[in-house]
């Protein structure tokens, strides 16, 4: 048996995900020339190229919001929020307009979004970048949160 790394196992699993669908794309903070500020996405731009791994700048509520859109038309982004914290300054897009759309429009519209961000205390993180919000984002109809258990996990 192989072992792997939860890191290794996110990038397989995103790495997956852009394979089989070239309408998959990855953007947020530092994930193209950095390879992701916990490396989940090192060496993927190498692979998929800037129009597949794109870097952003630090604006969240942007971001996501070109996330949406980009579902909005078709597209499937996979958006990173470097850590949940930061995901508050994008709130209004997540729960005002991601999670609402498609209950919104009668079923007409889908947002077919993946965020993905770091939650928990972790070392080196401070006080600031260690909350817990999932549980929290697991409560708003329209969302649906998945916390990997296993390796396993963090690959499909």
């Amino acid at each position: 048996m192989t072992k792997i790394t939860y890191r290794e196992a996110v990038r397989a699993g995103l790495r997956d995900a852009l394979q089989r669908n070239p309408r998959v794309f990855l953007m947020g903070e530092d994930v193209g020339k950095y390879g992701g500020t916990y490396a989940c996405s090192k060496g993927l731009l190498d692979e998929f190229g800037p129009e597949r791994i794109r870097d952003t700048p630090l604006s969240e509520s942007t971001f996501v919001g070109a996330g949406i859109g980009a579902a909005l038309g078709g597209m499937r982004p996979i958006v990173e929020v470097m850590t949940v914290n930061f995901s508050l300054l994008a709130l209004d897009q997540i729960l005002n307009n991601a999670a609402t759309l498609r209950h919104m429009s009668g079923g007409q519209f889908n947002v077919p979004l993946v965020v993905r961000m770091a939650t928990g205390a972790g070392r080196q993180m401070a006080a600031q970048h260690s909350h817990s919000l999932e549980g929290w984002y697991a409560h708003i109809p329209g969302i649906t949160v998945l916390t990997p258990a296993t390796v396993t996990d963090a690959r499909g």
